[in-house]
C-alpha cells in the first residue's frame, strides 16, 4: 500500500489502522466470491474481519465505497495487460505467439479477479459512471495497444487501409471480455479450457492480421 491512508473523516490512519482497513477489504473480497454483491452487509464484513461496523465506517462510507476501493486496485493491476500487446510483432510465428499470450493473460486476469469484475460489470451495466470508468480503464489497457498494432500493420501494407484499427481492436477486446466472463459457461457447451484458448487466439490473430496464423 502506497501513500497516506485516511479515514472517512480525513485523519491519517496509522500502521494498525491500515492493517485493519486492508483486512476489511480482504474479507469483503472473499465474501464477494461466495455471495451476491447486494447481499453483502457491513455487519457481516466487520464480523468476518473480527471488528465492528463502527470500525468499518471509519474507513469506508458503505459497502459500495469499499468495493470501489477493491475495484480501483484491480484496475491498477489491469494496466499491466498492455504489456501483453505493446511492441509485439504480429508477423509470422510471432503473431501467433502474441495472440496466444494475449488470450492466456486476459483470461487469467479475469479468472483471478472474477468476483470483483462481476460487480464492476453489474455497476457499469446499471449506468454507474464510477464502475464504467474502471471497466474502461482495464479494457483500454489492451484496446489502445492493439489499435497501435493494427496501425503498424497498415503502415507496412499488411492490413487493408480501409480497416479501422480502433474498431477492430475494440471489437476484439469486447469479445475477449465477454468470453473471459463466460469461461465457466463454455463447459456446459462441452468446450474445455484447453480447447477454448487456441480457438480464441485464432480469432484474435485473424482479427488483427486478416490471415491464418503461422504456427
Amino acid at each position: 500500500m502506497t501513500g497516506q491512508v485516511r479515514t472517512v473523516d480525513g485523519r491519517v490512519a496509522g500502521r494498525r489502522g491500515q492493517a485493519t482497513r486492508q483486512k476489511l477489504l480482504d474479507c469483503l473480497g472473499e465474501m464477494l466470491s461466495s455471495s451476491p454483491y447486494r447481499d453483502v452487509k457491513v455487519i457481516d464484513v466487520a464480523r468476518r474481519a473480527g471488528t465492528s461496523p463502527a470500525t468499518f465506517y471509519q474507513y469506508f462510507p458503505d459497502v459500495e465505497g469499499a468495493v470501489l476501493e477493491i475495484a480501483e486496485e484491480m484496475a491498477k493491476e489491469g494496466a499491466s495487460l498492455t504489456q501483453l500487446v505493446a511492441g509485439r510483432s504480429w508477423v509470422g510465428k510471432s503473431g501467433w505467439q502474441a495472440a496466444e499470450e494475449l488470450v492466456d493473460g486476459f483470461l487469467g486476469f479475469w479468472r483471478k479477479h472474477d468476483a470483483i469484475l462481476r460487480v464492476v460489470d453489474l455497476g457499469a451495466a446499471e449506468g454507474d459512471k464510477r464502475f464504467y470508468k474502471i471497466r474502461m480503464k482495464i479494457l483500454n489497457a489492451v484496446t489502445n495497444s492493439l489499435t497501435d498494432s493494427v496501425k503498424e500493420l497498415q503502415s507496412k501494407g499488411k492490413v487493408d487501409k480501409d480497416v479501422s484499427p480502433a474498431a477492430v481492436a475494440g471489437s476484439l477486446v469486447a469479445m475477449l471480455a465477454a468470453v473471459a466472463s463466460h469461461q465457466k459457461g463454455f463447459q456446459s457447451w462441452g468446450v474445455k479450457q484447453a480447447e477454448l484458448k487456441p480457438n480464441l487466439a485464432l480469432l484474435v490473430h485473424l482479427g488483427i492480421t486478416g490471415k491464418k496464423p503461422t504456427k
